[in-house]
């Protein structure tokens, strides 16, 4: 029952692989609380009480945050509206329940200024590398270099989500627009512009890319351990972005969402609207971009208390 609903929501609702491991997960919590496991839950056996027994555990024994108890009940949630549409039950028993709230924290962003520190360290490294009778093994630190200050570049000027990168191609660049098509969750197309100088970067990286390899499976690639140009992978991209941002700010976080939220902000403090962010974003909800409004404003008000006389008193 349940791996009929997680096939439902991999096929026909096109979640992530991510997405559809953590609903497994969480559910398989569930069943594990209610002493069964995922392969034999039977919904006539589960009521109400068993589910708010099981967000009081988590909260009280297990110590789980607001949001990741939120979260657990969002799942077990949309698998009893799934068996309500399968006519698998006649009642939904996580209708009337609860769950604890949960603070938004603001999200991170880098400073203009930290932006064009990695830039310029960037732009040292390409051309510290860019010797045009190094040995194959500078030939590589060269593509390198142009990859990883593209990521950063692409990252910053798109908003787009790590995964949104990982799965880009040749064919969704369209360098003669200079627009970039881009597939954010549920497979959800957006078309974001770019601009002339980002373009210059992808054509020096598909130059020296092409001196490497003629066919890529990707857009972005990397040579693997046995020495085989392969797709880019998730632990390499958040290893890219934590050493070159860790470079230059002082945040504890480097990752490639902060970027994303760091193209927001400075969308937003240059005077672009919120709906055209939410566009950008490829957020389904409006509501989930609001959040920068608070960055903004946070940022505003620390100026404000800093400099103005009378908010020193």
């Amino acid at each position: 029952m349940i791996q009929h609903f997680l096939d439902y929501i991999a096929i026909e609702r096109k979640y992530s692989q991510r997405t559809v491991e953590a609903y497994r997960d969480d559910l398989r919590d569930f069943c594990r609380f209610i002493g069964c496991e995922i392969d034999d839950f039977d919904p006539a056996d589960v009521d109400e009480t068993d589910v708010k027994t099981w967000m009081l555990d988590m909260i009280e024994n297990q110590h789980q945050k607001p949001r990741s108890v939120k979260r657990r009940l969002s799942a077990l949630r949309s698998f009893y509206k799934f068996l309500l549409r399968q006519r698998s039950v006649t009642k939904d028993i996580t209708a009337r329940i609860v769950p604890p709230k949960a603070d938004k924290p603001l999200p991170v962003f880098f400073r203009q200024e930290e932006m064009e520190a990695a830039e310029n360290i960037n732009d040292e490294l390409i051309a510290t590398t860019s010797l045009n009778d190094a040995p194959a093994a500078s030939n590589d630190e060269h593509f390198e270099a142009l990859r990883d200050a593209l990521i950063i570049e692409m990252l910053y000027q798109t908003g787009m989500r790590q995964a949104e990168l990982l799965g880009l191609t040749d064919a969704d660049l369209d360098l003669t627009t200079g627009q970039v098509r881009i597939f954010g969750k549920r497979r959800k197309e957006r078309i974001v512009p770019i601009g002339e100088h980002l373009i210059h970067q992808i054509l020096d990286y598909l130059s020296v890319r092409a001196e490497i390899i003629t066919e890529s499976p990707t857009f972005f690639v990397k040579r693997s351990k046995s020495g085989e140009i392969v797709a880019m992978t998730k632990n390499t991209l958040y290893t890219i972005v934590r050493t070159r941002m860790g470079e230059v700010s002082t945040l504890k976080k480097h990752s490639p969402h902060v970027l994303r939220h760091t193209f927001a902000t400075t969308m937003l403090d240059n005077g672009a609207d919120i709906r055209t962010i939410q566009t950008l974003l490829g957020h389904a909800s409006l509501s989930t971009t609001s959040i920068y409004t608070h960055t903004t404003f946070e940022q505003v008000k620390r100026v404000y208390m800093a400099t103005h006389p009378r908010a020193k008193k």
